[in-house]
């Protein structure tokens, strides 16, 4: 079997990615994938193009408040569908968070920018 790495879910809505109950059993029992990411086109009022939430249950992690990883996905998926190469999205968990993405095809590169916490710090001697 082939195994993926995320699996990806279009939703309907912003309000449905928000409104989502996810059944973590369920999602850990998943096979041949890491985690779920979960997104939805915003409103046309809202400052944001598209709404997210990433679930990785298998990994210790039932709700990732904002998804760096999953939205390097997202960014090219909403880019193509929306036509834009820059785009703007809302992380929807319990903590939330704005991410902006730049899809750069000539180089095949995803640039994340947005607010971050420094969690932990160190060093690696080789």
């Amino acid at each position: 079997m082939r195994t993926c790495f995320n699996f990806q879910v279009v939703l309907p809505s912003a309000k449905t990615v928000a409104d989502l109950q996810p059944k973590f059993d369920a999602i850990q029992k998943c096979p041949g994938s890491r985690g779920v990411i979960v997104t939805g086109i915003a409103p046309p009022e809202s400052e944001y193009d598209f709404y997210s939430r990433f679930f990785c249950p298998k990994y210790g992690i039932d709700e990732d408040p904002v998804c760096g990883s999953a939205h390097c996905a997202l960014a090219s998926y909403w880019c193509k569908k929306l036509g834009k190469s820059d785009v703007f999205a809302y992380a929807a968990s319990r903590r939330g968070g704005a991410v902006s993405m730049h899809l750069d095809e000539q180089n095949q590169r995803v640039l994340l920018r947005g607010k971050a916490v420094t969690v932990m710090e160190g060093t690696v001697l080789v």
